[in-house]
């Protein structure tokens, strides 16, 4: 996975736009993060997830998927490591993260 990929898949979530937040990219539905870049490096992104999405990707592929340390990491946000990323996975856990704080009208408007 490369920034560039990573960006592509945030950004094709519906209304999701790209928002410069701590010196890094960050990617936004209705006024809310559910990922960003660069974060601790640029080998990283970062997705929103719930405690248990966070432990299902993170027990899957631990190479990938790690929580953030400290209170952040316990609220769900994990980091992703882009190198062995794969875009299949990195789909599914990017959509659940767009899907934790999407408006529900358009999680709604978007499940069809």
């Amino acid at each position: 996975m490369t920034i560039d990929a990573f960006r592509r898949l945030a950004l094709s979530l519906p209304e999701a736009v790209e928002v410069g937040h701590m010196g890094h990219p960050d990617f936004r539905v209705g006024g809310k993060i559910f990922a960003t870049l660069g974060y601790p490096d640029a080998g990283w992104g970062m997705v929103k997830l719930t405690l248990d999405q966070q432990e299902a990707f993170a027990s899957a592929e631990p190479d990938v998927f790690q929580p953030i340390k400290g209170a952040w990491g316990r609220n769900g946000a994990t980091n992703v490591r882009l190198r062995p990323a794969r875009a299949k996975s990195l789909r599914v856990a990017m959509a659940a993260a767009w899907s934790n704080v999407a408006p529900r009208a358009l999680r709604e408007r978007a499940s069809g």
